[in-house]
């Protein structure tokens, strides 16, 4: 199988390739928000993330580094590869 990788520190995606991925994302939009240590040092809240799609972009448009991974793309689908064994099925 073809895949693309793309290095999302490197080259992060932008506000419109966010919303598409976010159209398409099978798990909830507050999955692809890592609640990390960064996370809790900006004193975010995670229930403001919570089935809000718009919140989700605006924050991994400022805060890269937050977006949870891998996230895998095809076709009309997304998903978060976690855990790791769902990645199979979905390329399968």
């Amino acid at each position: 199988m073809d895949a693309e990788v793309v290095l999302y520190m490197k080259t992060p995606p932008d506000r419109a390739t966010l919303e598409q991925i976010v159209s398409v994302l099978e798990d909830p939009v507050e999955d692809l928000v890592r609640k990390d240590s960064k996370f809790k040092e900006l004193g975010l809240n995670p229930e403001d993330y919570v089935g809000n799609a718009r919140a989700v972009v605006n924050l991994l448009t400022e805060r890269k580094a937050l977006m949870q991974r891998p996230l895998l793309v095809k076709s009309d689908r997304a998903i978060i590869g976690r855990p790791k064994d769902r990645i199979a099925e979905f390329l399968g």
